[in-house]
């Protein structure tokens, strides 16, 4: 029995005196966010700490009460990351839950801290210095793909491979050039974090519920304090605001579809049928029932994962796409999907940077590989525009021809013998034949941004510089 007296007291107190019954049980249950929200205890006591200062700097609270507060907040920081502290579901949330254990240290100056300030504006704060410090850890674990994937690009600025087109032989490339074409794909993944950055760099502390308040507060020194550029312009928008999440789920849908296309090229790459890359024990398992299986689970399940950080986008989309301003409780809805989507992303792409840093290449099939297909055709034609100044679609149509005969005799472009070209047309000389090497071929296109083992070598430069 005291037990539910000392319950319906605290549940009172969140309540307001309006209340003179306790919630259903039900209620209770689906209104609780303790079991997710408790991630945010770091940054619930940053911000506390930082309106607690403003409030003794303000003179709306006493030193020695700001003084109190600090000290309390510290110690249950401590508590929290030493496993000691005693997290109360009926406390509904992380924030119910800090300010109750800070009375329970320093007695009735924690009550002070409530002072000009709402749940609503202290979640919202909470949530963005959470979001901020994921989107950095989300940079700076792609900075560290990136890096593996420059070095393997470097090993490979040489190393000859078809390049495909609707999954079918295009043109000879260099694997150092395809490597590198996921290198500029998570640069700018990594320019939209930096974009979002800044944009999300607004404080929401001091906003209240939602009309701001009207003690003499300093939101410039809170915003300051928190690393945030400047204050949000308007409290409707500051409490109401989820667009940083909404960001962050966006860009991180983009990187994971990035790494998806990734995980699917290794899981083609390291299939028997192409054989071109082997990953070793560490990232791939074998078979209950299959002894001589060898598969790519770690890429499968990059893949795989893709659809939940798509899905927590979607769903946070739909829980903001119909709510009035202010604040809704349906905005609890927020945070179970970026703490998952963040997870889920750490996880794929830590797992990618390790695939990237593990695969071997087996250079001996990949070109051989390249042989097949008449990938030098391109280079064929554009040899009789150059040398013989055809227009390119009478070029096109004569190297259609002599396609044609190659796949007639079952042979390559360059196993045609020149009387047998020079029957389609005549004026085709001898050196049409060092067009058709495949060396050549990846070593002519030379163009800025092309495959070229130079411009690969060159575009590495750069990138480390960048």
């Amino acid at each position: 029995m005291p037990k539910k007296k000392s319950l319906d007291k605290m549940q009172g107190k969140m309540r307001g005196g309006h209340y003179s019954e306790s919630p259903a049980e039900i209620l209770a249950k689906i209104n609780q966010s303790l079991g997710f929200d408790r991630k945010l205890y770091a940054e619930d006591i940053k911000g506390s700490k930082a309106h607690a200062k403003m409030l003794a700097r303000q003179k709306i609270i006493s030193e020695k009460d700001c003084s109190a507060i600090l000290s309390g907040l510290d110690k249950i920081k401590k508590e929290i990351e030493s496993g000691g502290f005693n997290f109360r579901d009926e406390l509904e949330d992380i924030h119910m839950n800090i300010e109750n254990r800070l009375g329970e240290i320093i007695g009735a100056a924690a009550g002070k801290l409530r002072t000009a300030r709402s749940r609503n504006d202290q979640v919202a704060t909470d949530f963005k210095l959470w979001v901020r410090s994921a989107l950095k850890k989300l940079d700076k674990n792609l900075a560290g793909l990136q890096k593996n994937i420059l070095a393997r690009a470097g090993e490979h600025a040489a190393t000859i491979m078809p390049g495909f087109t609707h999954l079918q032989p295009a043109q000879p490339v260099t694997l150092g050039h395809h490597l590198l074409a996921y290198f500029e794909m998570f640069s700018r993944d990594r320019s939209r974090i930096k974009d979002a950055l800044v944009r999300m760099n607004e404080s929401p502390l001091g906003s209240a519920a939602l009309a701001g308040t009207s003690f003499p507060i300093d939101r410039d020194f809170t915003a300051k304090e928190l690393g945030f550029d400047r204050p949000m312009a308007n409290s409707l928008d500051a409490v109401s605001d989820r667009d940083f999440a909404l960001e962050y789920l966006a860009l991180g849908s983009i990187c994971a579809m990035h790494l998806s296309r990734m995980a699917e090229e290794i899981i083609i790459w390291s299939s028997p049928q192409f054989g071109f890359i082997k990953l070793s024990e560490k990232f791939t398992t074998g078979s209950s029932i299959m002894p001589q299986k060898r598969n790519p689970d770690a890429a499968e399940l990059v893949r795989g994962k893709t659809g939940r950080i798509y899905g927590a986008l979607v769903s946070l989309l739909t829980t903001m796409k119909a709510l009035p301003l202010a604040y809704s409780k349906d905005m609890q809805e927020d945070k179970e999907p970026v703490f998952l989507a963040d997870a889920t992303l750490e996880l794929c792409v830590l797992a990618m940077s390790g695939m990237i840093a593990d695969f071997t290449a087996d250079k001996k099939k990949m070109l051989e590989s390249a042989s097949l297909g008449f990938l030098t055709a391109t280079d064929l034609a554009d040899w009789l525009v150059k040398n013989l100044g055809l227009p390119f679609r009478e070029a096109h149509h004569i190297t259609g021809k002599i396609v044609a005969l190659a796949e007639k005799k079952n042979c390559r472009l360059d196993e045609i013998s020149l009387k047998e070209m020079q029957k389609i047309a005549p004026k085709i000389s001898a050196e049409i034949f060092k067009v058709l090497s495949m060396e050549n071929s990846v070593r002519s296109r030379n163009s800025y941004g092309g495959t070229s083992p130079e411009g690969v070598r060159k575009a590495i430069i750069q990138a480390k510089k960048t």
